[in-house]
């Protein structure tokens, strides 16, 4: 008998773990929550939304599934895996101890300077006036970040003092990001290229996935606004074999030993935002969970079955497992409501999907759809997500493109620039 499995999300990364998890022998039924128009091909979906604890406790007490996995950032800051735990139910992701390195910057950033982790150097304040008043005496450009929970969007890079003052004061003082903006984390602009690792981690073995980068500008040559993301290549061309040793040693397991010393075993997926730096890589931020949309490229070119990895995990028998990765490059292109990451419409019909799926290797997955009889309309600012796999990044490129020329829908926007950069 396969396992009951649900995946609580309903954005790209979850249409992703979905299509993956459908390909485990270990799954007999799936269940998504409250899932979208993709993943409602794949998965029965329930209307319960992905932060109601209570909610998703009673839906999964009533289908009686056998695993929960907790995907996005709010219901895991909030507590959903240890609330599913009380009620006997199995759940994948981190507790809420343990995920706050995603939901308090200046937790995480504390944290990294106890225990020697490189990142930039940084001051946290909470009232607006002392903060304008540090910011005299540093040098420009400088980067403020909101200290919760913010879509993606609560990191400003400020250019000029004027700049800076102005993002404090959106943040601490008119409430730009509401109670993720209670505090402020002002830090070093480091530079350097950006390069994104995944990790799973049981709190005693730390498997680094495959690398990626992503592009959270809108629009090409990273111009425009901060999204959550418009695309996304696997492997990176600069995250090298001895870096990786590297990181390892300084970065990768000191952050899993951290938490343990602080008694927040951390149990899941730990993603890791890297600047390659002259002085080596540095930690920008965490995340606790699968990126998106760095999971549109890396469960597409990873070999083992998911599942058992999120059950070694549970099992405290990570050290059993050995990740697999195709050879392959991966490329996904996000197409997006025209004027997001602002304001943008939703509800207009989607057509093409078909035709984009006969591209060779080419996977859609819905970020923000959902049906409307038999249609599928838009219904989110990020609306797919087209990865393609390539025997190099240029095939793969040249796949996820065709595919997306496949597909139509009123005002889409999307980066055409997405796998170039180094």
């Amino acid at each position: 008998m396969g396992m009951k499995v649900l995946v609580v999300g309903g954005g790209g990364r979850e249409h992703t773990i979905v299509w993956k998890l459908k390909h485990s022998p270990l799954v007999s039924e799936l269940h998504c929550a409250p899932g979208n128009g993709g993943i409602a091909a794949l998965a029965e979906c329930h209307a319960v939304d992905a932060v109601d604890v209570d909610g998703m406790v009673a839906l999964a007490t009533r289908l009686a599934v056998d695993l929960v996995m907790v995907a996005p950032d709010d219901p895991l800051a909030a507590g959903m895996v240890d609330a599913l735990e009380a009620a006997g139910i199995r759940a994948f992701g981190p507790r809420k101890n343990a995920a706050i390195i995603e939901a308090s910057k200046s937790f995480s950033k504390s944290l990294m300077k106890k225990y020697g982790i490189p990142t930039a150097a940084y001051e946290v304040f909470e009232d607006a006036d002392k903060a304008v008043a540090w910011l005299q005496d540093q040098s420009m450009p400088i980067v403020v970040k909101a200290d919760g929970l913010a879509l993606g969007k609560g990191v400003l890079i400020c250019a000029t003092l004027a700049e800076a003052e102005a993002a404090v004061r959106s943040i601490l003082t008119e409430g730009k990001f509401g109670k993720a903006g209670s505090r402020v984390v002002i830090e070093e602009c480091l530079t350097g290229p950006e390069v994104t690792v995944l990790a799973f981690t049981d709190g005693k073995t730390m498997l680094p996935m495959a690398s990626s980068q992503d592009h959270k500008r809108a629009y090409d040559n990273d111009e425009g606004l901060n999204t959550g993301g418009m695309g996304t290549f696997s492997p990176s061309r600069i995250y090298t074999p001895e870096m990786e040793a590297w990181c390892m040693e300084h970065i990768y397991r000191p952050t899993m030993d951290a938490l343990n010393r602080e008694d927040r075993t951390f149990r899941g997926v730990i993603y890791f935002g890297l600047m390659i730096t002259p002085e080596g890589p540095k930690v920008i931020e965490y995340n606790a969970r699968f990126g998106d949309p760095e999971t549109q490229v890396l469960l597409p070119r990873l070999e083992n079955d998911l599942m058992e990895i999120f059950l070694a995990i549970l099992d405290n028998r990570l050290d059993t497992i050995r990740l697999r990765w195709k050879p392959e490059s991966a490329v996904c292109v996000v197409m997006a409501s025209g004027g997001y990451p602002e304001d943008y419409r939703k509800g207009h019909p989607i057509s093409g999907l078909a035709e984009a799926a006969q591209v060779e290797t080419a996977t859609v997955f819905h970020a923000g759809t959902r049906r409307d009889g038999d249609a599928l309309v838009t219904a989110g600012g990020r609306v797919l997500g087209v990865t393609a796999l390539g025997a190099d990044m240029e095939q793969a490129r040249q796949r996820a493109y065709e595919a997306v020329s496949r597909i139509s829908f009123q005002d889409a926007h999307w980066r055409t620039d997405i796998g170039i950069k180094k």
